[in-house]
């Protein structure tokens, strides 16, 4: 079972790599707050899975909405990123899908695994549904949608054996 917050959706819609979700995952679980960020910055992307037969993204709400407030509060978080970390505890998921740095380290400081936007991109290299990884994170950060630090930029280029001399 698979959680994500907004980013690497969002992310993967601007490169348009968004078909990587329903590949690597079959199927990814959202909560309420995710699906209304998502409404307001891609609504044709909603509707388009809205109509499918199987849309792959599926919206559940977090049982316990006290836990999101503290959350908030406490990690100085968004409302997705709290919803999104709370019901991967509610329902012990197998992966959270979160890419900023403070819900990261707050999902992981609770027991969760977690990956990002650049953990997709390695895994779809990794299962042959893209073939290179660096003009993807070019193109991330042309659009301004990402940031990627010179030694993460370089780590992953590695990790993807796409390092030039390798």
């Amino acid at each position: 079972m698979i959680i994500s917050d907004t980013s690497v959706i969002t992310n993967l819609i601007s490169i348009e790599h968004i078909f990587l979700l329903q590949a690597l995952y079959e199927r990814v679980i959202i909560p309420q707050a995710v699906y209304e960020e998502l409404s307001r910055c891609h609504p044709l992307f909603l509707s388009e899975i809205q109509a499918e037969k199987s849309p792959f993204l599926e919206v559940k709400t977090v049982k316990d909405k006290n836990k999101v407030y503290e959350l908030k509060q406490q990690a100085k978080l968004d409302n997705g990123e709290s919803e999104a970390i709370i019901l991967a505890l509610e329902l012990k998921t197998d992966l959270l899908l979160i890419d900023e740095r403070r819900g990261r380290a707050e999902a992981q400081r609770l027991g969760i695994r977690i990956t990002g936007l650049l953990g997709v991109l390695l895994e779809g290299k990794k299962r042959g549904f893209i073939v290179v990884v660096k003009p993807l994170m070019d193109k991330l950060i042309e659009n301004s949608t990402f940031w990627i630090s010179p030694l993460l930029y370089d780590k992953i280029l590695l990790l993807a054996q796409e390092k030039e001399g390798e």
